[in-house]
C-alpha cells in the first residue's frame, strides 16, 4: 500500500518559503502545493530536486522520498544543497552529504 511521506529531523525550509507546517500537510496529503523538494537521492546521486506535483505520480506513493528540504522555488531549492554541502564541509570536510545528513539526524 501507499507508505507515508518521510520529512528529515532537522527539515530545511527555503527562505521564501511561510508556512513549512502547512507546506508539510499538503504534501503527505497529496494535495496540490508549487514548492519544489530536496530530497535523499535513491541512486549514487546525494540529493535531487523536484517540484511537488512530482510525488502525485505512483511511483512515489509507494516509494516516499526522504525530503529533506521545502524551496518556494527552484533556486531556492539549489541555495539549500548549497547551504548542506556548506555544512557537511565544514563538519566532516567532505562532500559526503547522505552520510552527513544521517549523522546529523542522531542529534
Amino acid at each position: 500500500g501507499h507508505k507515508v511521506m518521510k520529512f528529515y529531523k532537522h527539515l530545511y525550509i527555503g527562505d521564501t518559503v511561510t508556512d513549512p507546517a502547512k507546506v508539510k500537510w499538503k504534501l503527505k496529503h497529496h494535495a496540490g502545493t508549487q514548492v519544489y523538494v530536496v530530497s535523499i537521492a535513491a541512486g549514487a546521486d546525494q540529493l535531487e530536486i523536484f517540484h511537488a506535483a512530482y510525488l502525485k505520480q505512483q511511483y512515489y506513493r509507494y516509494h516516499p522520498p526522504i525530503i529533506v528540504g521545502i524551496a518556494s522555488n527552484y533556486d531556492e531549492a539549489v541555495d539549500i544543497i548549497i547551504k548542506i554541502t556548506q555544512e557537511c564541509v565544514d563538519a566532516t570536510g567532505t562532500c559526503n552529504l547522505k552520510e552527513y545528513l544521517k549523522r546529523k539526524a542522531k542529534n
